[in-house]
């Protein structure tokens, strides 16, 4: 849980700005929109499934290698 002191003399847009970025930090915005709908755990699994062939795809791309399909 993201809390912050606010001192009597500190700027109200300092501690503002020091707050979002806590907030940001903690990826507590992110995790909302991940759990603001139901999500099936097959459609879950899919999701994940893809990034990882997006990420092993970029990776081998990023390595010069060329992959090719027959």
């Amino acid at each position: 849980m993201a809390t912050i002191i606010v001192d009597d003399n500190e700027n109200l847009e300092k501690a503002i700005k020091r707050f979002k970025r806590m907030v940001e930090k903690e990826g507590i915005i992110r995790e909302y929109k991940k759990r603001e709908y139901y999500e099936k755990p097959s459609t879950i699994l899919n999701r994940k499934n893809k990034a990882l062939a997006r990420k092993l795809l970029k990776k081998n791309h990023s390595n010069g290698h060329t992959s090719k399909v027959y």
